[in-house]
């Protein structure tokens, strides 16, 4: 079965994805989209995670990224069904349960709809700007994927006495909705998708072509076998961007355009190759645009997906 989620516009601007309409787009834009997606069988809406972008990453990376435990609390409230994915949380530049403390509660408030999406980050002088070690940044995730498993678990005092951090007797409420929050770690570096392999509860492959996401796929799951982890692994793709019908102006020679049948047909191979997810992006010159091409995805493409 393989469900279908997106990446928000608006709340993050990279020049590799973003629409020029999304630049003087606000939280009304976004609004309108989560409620397209609710509306039009989206399994969930996500969020990225910047703190500060450097000057010199600003021109290709943009320095508009909303917080995404703001961005998702907002929209939980516009929301009931709908969940809602940090794509992902650099969680390494945080304290544990700091990071606990705010998607704790954001579970709390959505009725239990939190996805948490981890991703150890790239951005050297982000870190170093918040007193963290970039060198050992996979290090640090490792262990704090570990501390939030306790801290966002079902304990009022949650405990963890690891290397770089320690806790016990220190009370958070509330508690998260759900018994056991889902952790889908990102990347797609060797050290990624072992990660994702041994810790998560899902894999966000980060730009995977098709051609080469089977061969992961197949390393991963080699991975959790011989670890004797045997609880299924919920397996992620970004696609193609896709227009739905015959565009007419020029969508860019990767983009997945054509008949609902031909889109559906083409999207099959995700599933085929053993992804339970595939994560959208539309292509668009509005938000009204955008919405129409939810709208048909949803009716026109979707029962077809499986």
């Amino acid at each position: 079965m393989v469900v279908y989620g997106m990446q928000l516009p608006v709340q993050s601007q990279s020049t590799l994805y973003a629409e020029p309409w999304e630049a003087a787009a606000g939280p009304g834009d976004l609004l309108a989209v989560a409620r397209a997606a609710e509306a039009h069988g989206f399994d969930y809406l996500a969020s990225c995670d910047h703190v500060a972008i450097p000057r010199r990453l600003a021109g290709a990376m943009s320095t508009v990224w909303y917080d995404p435990v703001a961005t998702l609390s907002f929209l939980a409230a516009a929301t009931g069904r709908v969940r809602l994915l940090s794509h992902v949380a650099v969680v390494g530049l945080r304290h544990p349960l700091v990071t606990a403390k705010a998607y704790a509660t954001l579970d709390h408030l959505s009725g239990g709809r939190l996805v948490l999406g981890v991703g150890a980050g790239h951005v050297q002088e982000e870190f170093e700007a918040l007193g963290v070690d970039f060198a050992r940044r996979g290090a640090v995730l490792d262990e704090t994927v570990d501390a939030l498993r306790a801290a966002l678990g079902p304990e009022e005092y949650p405990e963890h006495l690891g290397e770089r951090f320690a806790f016990k007797d220190l009370g958070q409420l509330p508690r998260p909705a759900q018994e056991r929050v889902p952790v889908w770690v990102g990347g797609s570096s060797p050290a990624a998708v072992r990660r994702a392999a041994l810790k998560g509860d899902g894999w966000l492959p980060q730009g995977d072509p098709r051609e080469k996401l089977a061969v992961q796929i197949q390393r991963l799951l080699r991975l959790r076998a011989d670890a004797g982890i045997t609880e299924p692994i919920t397996v992620g793709a970004i696609t193609e961007a896709l227009y739905v019908g015959a565009p007419g102006w020029d969508v860019g020679r990767r983009t997945l355009s054509g008949s609902p049948e031909a889109l559906a047909a083409s999207l099959r191979a995700y599933g085929d190759m053993g992804v339970h997810q595939i994560q959208v992006r539309f292509r668009s010159r509005s938000r009204a645009e955008l919405t129409d091409q939810m709208a048909a995805f949803g009716a026109e493409v979707a029962p077809h997906l499986n």
